[in-house]
């Protein structure tokens, strides 16, 4: 994957230009052009976009004749700038800058929100997220080493920032290859449900993705590219899982015991981050006799490509977005297929998901680069607060209506409608219409293809409750004997269990899982007491269940990993472990917002909860908050020592 932004000069006549921009977006089309010609003046205010239909009405709320006038304004605007030779309009300033940010989300932004945008815009490759500290200048005669255990997206992220202010740091990756989740899920049809232009480092940004929609290969192969031009190749040991990370009081030092094919061995470091992720560990469920099945049975996480379906019957347990992007290539190949559903997930509908860019979109890329960092910008503004106020209850509203409140519902109707237009047989629409709220559980993206694979005269889906698993097959609790010759398991994964299976021992002893008993928690989703030095990314309550990317997530905790070891750094300190009662406090705020959420109130089966019954994956906050919140390291929040 190649990360740089080449501009191809516009050579194309007017009515090229003009069919090219045909079915691009309205408004990151208008800034991305602007940007690039400085032709401002495109940017009328009958064009300015209504925040409150953008990403909710069709054409985010544009009326054909607006969309017409966009398409005249923007053309214009780039056969001038072919006219003069392609010559790129003269750099932005502030107030310029302020202007194209503005029109792009609709309203006027204050100026801690306009650093956030210029931040994940970072406009003609501009890392403004990057540390402006060297740990040269700050602390140069100290020695001082951070061990990141995991080489996914986010252990790349916290490496690329320590290696940036010069900390000496190093991964130990269990798998042979980057990647993480990307790299271990591999099953037919994987691909990621955010637009890559988002789905992307703010550091690392591509225009160069064959699809909107990365499958598993280009995201890998994207993670891959990170590694080697960021220059992190030299900091990743392959193979080499740390099974125990053990803190000393005394040398305040981590002990880490360190697996790899060279035997066990004994790393130690000043600071651990821990970016094991959570969409890894496959669970399968518990069912009677699930290891006596006779046939080839196996986890979508873990799949079995030398196991041949064609001709089979196959049955798949479990439906959530890995079993709607896998079962039709299954449908595809087996004789027969019966998809075992528990719970229907709420089908959104995306059209073009699984499409290749377009060709005009490509000709803009081409011409217009910065399309791709404006379009990024676009989405984040999109999801900032995204649908999360639909999510939050309203103490009022009726929810025996299976919603929480009227925007809620008027998802829900929606979404509803979609169901009975996809699913007009009224047996097949009765299983795939959810009886509870939006936002209650993960939604599924469907294009068609998940849909119309459960439609087919050979595929079945089946709601009854699995009472055993037989060496012949599925006995039902109804008494039915279902035979199989192949099953797949789509059961997700163990989210809840963080840190699993690694031993995580902290002061005088204290053992995190001991300490957590099945219910984990943490400040920030980063910070634990009694754990020093200790750092998670993708921890507890850091799961963006409605609005934006992880990614977005993993690049926040990153930079206040790297601002925590300054602080270290600066203050001649050792350690700095968390306050008991500031975890408290903030674990209650999570705790109290998430009851108030659709996620919170509804009692339908969701990987957000844990066993013990607490929502202990989402943020309940939109994206905003948590860039603040971990922009900077308070000190009174440790005890440092």
């Amino acid at each position: 994957m190649r990360l740089d932004f080449p501009r191809e000069p516009i050579t194309d006549d007017d009515d090229t230009i003009r069919a090219g921009l045909v079915g691009i977006p309205v408004i990151p089309l208008l800034t991305s052009v602007a940007h690039l010609t400085g032709e401002l003046g495109i940017l009328t205010e009958d064009l300015r976009p209504d925040p409150e239909k953008v990403g909710v009405l069709k054409d985010d709320g544009y009326s054909a004749a607006q969309i017409e006038d966009a398409y005249r304004l923007a053309a214009d605007a780039l056969i001038a700038y072919r006219d003069r030779g392609s010559v790129p309009g003269p750099t932005l300033d502030a107030d310029q800058l302020r202007i194209l940010l503005e029109f792009l989300v609709g309203v006027t932004v204050d100026d801690t929100y306009l650093a956030l945008m210029q931040e994940e815009l970072a406009l003609d490759g501009a890392d403004l997220r990057a540390p402006g500290w060297e740990r040269l200048e700050v602390s140069p005669d100290r020695e001082f080493r951070v061990v990141i255990i995991g080489a996914g997206l986010s252990g790349l992220a916290a490496a690329y920032r320590l290696r940036q202010a010069g900390v000496d740091t190093h991964v130990f990756e269990k798998n042979p290859d980057v990647g993480g989740t990307w790299f271990e899920n591999d099953y037919p049809g994987c691909r990621v449900d955010i637009q890559n232009h988002f789905y992307s480092f703010s550091f690392a940004q591509s225009c160069h993705w064959p699809q909107l929609h990365s499958s598993q290969p280009v995201l890998l192969d994207y993670f891959r590219s990170c590694v080697a031009e960021l220059g992190l190749t030299d900091a990743i040991s392959y193979e080499s899982e740390v099974v125990e990370a053990r803190w000393d009081d005394d040398s305040k030092l981590w002990n880490l015991s360190v697996s790899g094919p060279e035997g066990a061995r004994t790393e130690h470091a000043h600071a651990v981050v821990s970016a094991v992720g959570q969409l890894n560990r496959p669970h399968f469920p518990e069912i009677d006799g699930i290891e006596t099945f006779g046939g080839p049975s196996f986890h979508s996480a873990r799949w079995e490509y030398e196991v041949d379906v064609t001709g089979k019957r196959v049955a798949v347990i479990g439906t959530g977005a890995s079993a709607a992007q896998f079962v039709p290539w299954l449908a595809e190949r087996a004789a027969e297929l019966t998809v075992h559903q528990r719970t229907p997930p709420w089908l959104v509908p995306m059209v073009g998901y699984q499409d290749d860019v377009p060709g005009n979109l490509q000709w803009l890329l081409r011409h217009v680069p910065e399309y791709a960092r404006w379009d990024r910008l676009f989405i984040f503004a999109k999801l900032q607060e995204g649908n999360l106020p639909r999510t939050i209850v309203d103490p009022d509203w009726d929810r025996s209506r299976n919603s929480v409140s009227e925007s809620n519902d008027t998802v829900r109707r929606l979404l509803t409608a979609y169901c009975e237009r996809t699913f007009p047989d009224p047996e097949l629409q009765k299983k795939m219409l959810p009886d509870y709220p939006w936002g209650a559980k993960r939604m599924v993206v469907d294009d068609g293809s998940y849909s119309g694979a459960l439609k087919l005269p050979h595929v079945t889906v089946e709601t009854g409750r699995i009472a055993a698993i037989t060496p012949a097959g599925v006995k039902m609790d109804d008494g039915r004997e279902l035979g199989y010759d192949v099953i797949v398991y789509a059961t997700g994964f163990r989210a809840s269990d963080f840190l699993m299976p690694m031993k995580v021992v902290g002061t005088e002893g204290t053992d995190l899982h001991e300490r957590w008993g099945g219910d984990a928690r943490a400040y920030l989703g980063i910070t634990v007491p009694h754990f020093p030095n200790l750092f998670m990314m993708y921890g507890p309550n850091t799961n963006i269940a409605i609005t934006g990317s992880v990614t977005y997530f993993s690049e926040c905790q990153a930079r206040y990993i790297t601002e925590s070891v300054r602080m270290l750094l600066e203050r001649g300190v050792h350690a700095m472990d968390c306050r008991e009662d500031v975890h408290d406090a903030y674990n209650e705020r999570i705790d109290a917002a998430n009851a108030l959420r659709a996620w919170g109130v509804a009692d339908v089966h969701t990987w957000y909860r844990n066993a013990a019954g607490r929502i202990a994956q989402n943020w309940p906050f939109n994206l905003y908050d948590f860039w603040d919140q971990t922009r900077e390291v308070n000190p009174d929040d440790y005890v440092l020592s």
